[in-house]
């Protein structure tokens, strides 16, 4: 990537603390952001970058944010988060050469707006992964430990108030043992937290390079074969063609009875025809789910109801510090594209991840 001018006007497509625009333009100063507080949907949360679906501009505030997304040269977040508003605007934009996303899967919000090719090339795009990394791995070893520890059934009677007249044993994690699909970053924080409690740690890894606290490397191909040698399976990877259903029927029917499952990645990851079998076999003992291959989850899903389900409405990677550490990541970004270095998180434009 050639170096750009010694400045960049970066467009705020999202709601952004004031703060945050100070951080980033104290640790780049060579940005200069178009930011109107006003024209924003207002976050409702802490990362809601959505913002209030409530929220509507007037027709001066609507023209007023247009030519800010059409005359920047690089964009934090995509326009309302919307595919086919960031599809308008890369073609009516043609200065436009970055646009930063403000989620870890934003390559799925790239495809989704069907850009030409040439747009592709034109454009430039990268990503948050790695930001929610942390908050992702407490619960990940949440999951695992819910399982180990039989929380519902701890819960259930509490609320019966029913104390049993015999005493019944848990697992403990460093008896345990982890794989990890996806060693990313979330998989890779994943795996550091479960070593740092004594399991032994096993990862999914198609290029076999060492990972730190991981003690066998799996190829992705031989899921299935190692699914019944193992205490928990904690999936990590993201949406993408490649690894859509990856956990299938060939896994669920291959674990042993009472496997920990847990999933911080994508819905779509795993088969959840085959899921719920294995949930209703005993197989999969307990799982933990951030994430659904449908959101919101169809009230009429039997995952609700399954005494041995905890459901989390993909909440789990946000965190009072998210906008923050999005701000520092863009900062980092906008360097490496003043000087001409490579984004960090650049989108895959073939596999959109």
């Amino acid at each position: 990537m050639t170096p750009t001018t010694q400045r960049l006007r970066v467009g705020i497509a999202v709601d952004v603390p004031a703060a945050d625009i100070e951080l980033m333009q104290e640790l780049e100063p060579r940005l200069e952001f178009i930011y109107e507080p006003g024209l924003y949907r207002p976050q409702r949360w802490q990362g809601d970058w959505e913002g209030d679906p409530q929220f509507t501009r007037t027709a001066e505030q609507a023209e007023r944010y247009q030519e800010i997304i059409t005359s920047s040269q690089a964009l934090f977040g995509i326009p309302d988060v919307n595919p086919g508003l960031l599809k308008k605007t890369v073609g009516e934009n043609s200065e436009l050469r970055w646009v930063h996303t403000t989620a870890a899967g934003g390559g799925a919000q790239v495809k989704a707006a069907g850009l030409t090719t040439e747009e592709l090339e034109r454009v430039a795009f990268s990503t948050s992964a790695g930001v929610h990394g942390s908050t992702l791995a407490e619960f990940a070893l949440f999951g695992v430990l819910a399982g180990a520890k039989n929380l519902r059934k701890l819960e259930a009677d509490q609320a019966n108030k029913f104390w049993p007249s015999e005493r019944w044993g848990m697992r403990h994690l460093d008896e345990m043992t982890i794989l990890v699909v996806g060693l990313g970053g979330i998989g890779t924080a994943v795996a550091e937290r479960y070593k740092a409690c004594g399991s032994t740690v096993w990862g999914t890894s198609r290029s076999g390079h060492p990972v730190a606290g991981v003690d066998r490397l799996i190829d992705p191909s031989k899921l299935a074969e190692v699914a019944g040698q193992v205490d928990a399976i904690v999936a990590t990877l993201p949406g993408t063609k490649s690894t859509e259903g990856l956990l299938g029927a060939d896994v669920f029917e291959a674990v042993r009875e009472g496997t920990i499952f847990v999933n911080v990645g994508r819905g779509t990851v795993v088969d959840e025809s085959a899921l719920i079998p294995a949930l209703q076999a005993g197989r999969i003992g307990f799982a933990a789910l951030d994430v659904v291959a449908q959101e919101p989850l169809d009230p009429n899903s039997v995952l609700w109801d399954h005494p041995n389900v905890l459901i989390s409405p993909h909440t789990a990677a946000l965190s009072s510090q998210e906008t923050t550490r999005i701000a520092r990541l863009f900062a980092h970004n906008a360097t490496c594209f003043l000087d001409g270095q490579d984004l960090r998180n650049k989108v895959d434009t073939v596999e959109f991840y």
